[in-house]
């Protein structure tokens, strides 16, 4: 297993938009594991990502992750520590180093490029590389799709203005 997982994917919204996405709680609770992302964007401020009401309702009322940013320069790039608080078996586990590239093209919209480097972590690994996904599984119970799943999710909602799977009525 590598260490460093890169995943990249084409948008049709501008960068300024995808950065929102990425560090506003009013979007990021819209995709993926729908949290409400905190972010200090100054180099040594720090980033959490707070449970909405469901994560509240099943139990998890501590913050999901935390870490530090390390790198910020709007709307083109991101990078933060980042580690996973929400299960006892990434407890032993480093923070990793997580980084958002975002680069408007001439044809293709904007790339998204998420650098994930795991590096000492493999229960982490494991996890954000999908490998753990369960395709069975009920809407919004898509625990376990990693990255790309997320940034699926994060390309449908700001494409079509509806996420991949809708939240619960």
């Amino acid at each position: 297993m590598t260490d460093t997982q890169v995943y990249r994917v084409y948008i049709k919204a501008t960068p300024e938009k995808i950065w929102d996405a990425i560090t506003k709680p009013e979007w990021s609770q819209k995709y993926g594991y729908s949290g409400l992302v905190d972010y200090d964007l100054r180099v040594g401020g720090k980033h959490a990502t707070h449970p909405t009401k469901d994560f509240i309702d099943a139990g998890f009322t501590n913050d999901l992750t935390d870490g530090e940013v390390l790198e910020v320069d709007p709307p083109r790039k991101l990078v933060i520590t980042w580690k996973l608080l929400m299960d006892p078996a990434f407890d032993k586990e480093p923070y990793t180093k997580l980084t958002y590239e975002i680069e408007e093209t001439k044809t293709a919209g904007t790339r998204l490029t998420v650098t994930h480097d795991v590096t000492g972590a493999p229960t982490t690994a494991a996890l954000v590389n999908g490998s753990q996904e369960d395709i069975d599984a009920g809407p919004g119970e898509n625990a376990g799709g990693g990255w790309n799943w997320i940034l699926s999710d994060l390309k449908s909602l700001l494409e079509t203005d509806s996420p991949l799977v809708p939240a619960a009525s």
